[in-house]
């Protein structure tokens, strides 16, 4: 659990040129800021995310705008709500994940099922792994909610690397010599 405290990050960008806009809006989400309006973004008070606080911040900074942040303490029902829209961000992330390890482990079920044991297919599953441990390992620095959708999360990751041992034992079986 977290501290209830928030950050509120206040951006006004010139219209023009877009990119500056693009660019501050790719990099508020990939920290795990959650737009509340435009302009306006929501991110719970925790250390984790000032690394990316700073770049968002300098890409304002390169691109003319102006950028305010402000340590929030929300009312009533306040609270709720951005934890509320903090967490539904975060649980679509984890389902997505979760999504593409079970496209992974289809893919090996695939590829075994066409007897398809080449080195060049086994590199590529190898990418497509080191992918998904990037992309948990992203996931799971911004979840400062410690939503057990990661555990579940981790568990399927688990799934994929056995996965592809399993599959790079028959890639070596096929094409090594005996």
């Amino acid at each position: 659990m977290i501290d209830e405290r928030w950050l509120l990050i206040l951006v006004h960008m010139p219209s023009q040129p877009s990119r500056h806009r693009v660019a501050v809006w790719r990099e508020l989400r990939r920290i795990g800021a959650v737009p509340l309006s435009p302009g306006t973004w929501v991110l719970p008070a925790h250390p984790v995310f000032n690394d990316g606080l700073g770049r968002a911040e300098g890409l304002v900074a390169k691109g003319g705008g102006s950028w305010t942040l402000v340590d929030a303490s929300p009312r009533d029902q306040g609270a709720k709500a951005f934890r509320n829209a903090f967490q539904a961000a975060r649980l679509e992330e984890w389902a997505e994940f979760t999504s593409d390890c079970g496209k992974f482990e289809r893919e090996i079920a695939k590829e075994i099922s066409q007897r398809k044991f080449t080195f060049a297919e086994l590199e590529e599953e190898e990418q497509s792994l080191e992918r998904l441990r990037r992309w948990y390992r992203d996931l799971k620095s911004r979840d400062v909610l410690l939503l057990p959708q990661a555990v579940d999360a981790a568990e399927q990751l688990a799934c994929c690397a056995e996965a592809l041992e399993e599959y790079a034992s028959m890639v070596y079986d096929a094409t090594l010599p005996q």
